[in-house]
């Protein structure tokens, strides 16, 4: 295939489009290219159970986050989203960093655009700002500091009580951090598609339904939905709790994705999506997470791309307070 029909298609449809010989062993193909290149394949919760199972690193934003700074690999494959390559391209710079497909980005991002954001900042000068990683890398270089949802108190703590804070993107996530912390921070208007899809209503009678069941739920969601969970954590900290929880039925507020760990780590335990208020959508799923598949990350290994490319201005900027949270995350 000609580098111009590459670029074409990338334009297009944001991966390759290439036909797959039918005899091609998908997964044995990925981990030889995988050697061969000396690439390491990162991949977060909320991709299909086949990704997962065939990464060297699967976890949340802060684990991936954390093992992009680690890796010696010339590669790095993210298998996730848009913001996730980006961020491991600003902690490696010098590393070439692809995604099976450019247009798996992210409806909290995007909910925060970089200019109207800098507009907002600007009515707060005194304020530093807090920044969800589920943010665009423009986003980044206008943050004090970056946090993920299983460092985001610890973050918010480093700074002393009377400074004041704007978080940004997901005001859920904000809320929940003020609610904990006792903090007042300035929280821009976004949220996640996915999260914020649950109906406390549904999941109130699913509760009836099963009463020995456990509610957990991300922080990313709503108010009155964490009012009814028994625990509330990040993607770990949840697959950490129901490990450690004596309950033998959960009921699991966030994307589908992480049922996929979940019943892996613990096969004798029963896991059920909670309900969103459209019953006619996979709500559950996050439609970018689930635009990898293993087709994409075979032909994005085979030709190294798409590639994900930053300004080195850009890198700079955003380099600052991605390295101070992973120092205080240590």
């Amino acid at each position: 295939m000609e580098q111009l029909q590459i670029d074409q298609m990338l334009e297009e449809k944001g991966f390759i489009d290439e036909t797959i010989d039918p005899s091609v062993k998908l997964a044995e193909e990925i981990k030889r290219l995988k050697k061969e290149k000396n690439a390491v394949i990162l991949s977060h919760f909320y991709v299909d159970g086949p990704l997962q199972d065939i990464a060297d690193y699967v976890g949340d934003s802060l684990g991936l986050a954390q093992a992009a700074a680690e890796t010696d690999a010339e590669m790095i494959v993210f298998v996730g989203v848009h913001f996730m390559a980006e961020t491991a391209k600003i902690i490696n710079p010098n590393k070439k960093v692809i995604l099976p497909d450019l247009k798996a980005s992210c409806s909290l991002a995007e909910s925060a655009p970089a200019d109207k954001f800098a507009a907002f900042k600007a009515q707060y000068p005194d304020h530093k700002v807090v920044t969800y990683i589920n943010a665009t890398a423009a986003l980044k270089t206008m943050s004090d500091i970056v946090c993920t949802s299983a460092n985001a108190a610890k973050i918010v703590e480093s700074f002393p009580k009377d400074q004041k804070l704007i978080f940004a993107p997901d005001k859920n996530l904000g809320n929940y951090i003020n609610s904990i912390t006792g903090r007042s921070m300035v929280l821009w208007d976004g949220a996640c598609m996915v999260h914020e899809q649950y109906s406390v209503e549904k999941i109130v009678e699913l509760m009836d339904q099963y009463p020995d069941a456990e509610f957990i739920a991300h922080p990313e969601c709503e108010k009155p939905v964490l009012l009814l969970a028994k625990h509330i954590g990040s993607t770990t900290a949840l697959l950490n709790y129901v490990q450690k929880s004596e309950a033998k039925k959960f009921i699991v507020a966030t994307e589908s994705g992480i049922l996929h760990q979940m019943t892996k780590a613990c096969p004798d335990k029963t896991f059920i999506p909670a309900p969103s208020n459209d019953s006619t959508c996979a709500c559950n799923d996050c439609s970018y997470m689930k635009l990898n598949s293993l087709q994409k990350l075979y032909v994005c290994l085979k030709h190294e791309q798409p590639e994900v490319s930053l300004p080195m201005d850009v890198i700079e900027k955003a380099q600052v307070p991605i390295k101070r949270m992973l120092d205080i995350s240590k």
